[in-house]
């Protein structure tokens, strides 16, 4: 996974693609919000936010 990510940040370092940080960036976090909110207490909190 780390190997992974560091050749994104050498392709955007080399392909001037700093655009794409910020699309990334919030797709992770959606991913990592409705992995953590599936079976959680935190569920209600989340389907509020939406």
């Amino acid at each position: 996974m780390w190997e992974l990510m560091k050749d994104f940040a050498g392709f955007m370092g080399k392909r001037k693609k700093f655009w794409l940080a910020p699309i990334i960036l919030v797709m992770v976090l959606l991913g990592v919000l409705v992995v953590f909110g599936q079976g959680s207490a935190v569920a209600p909190f989340i389907y509020t936010l939406f």
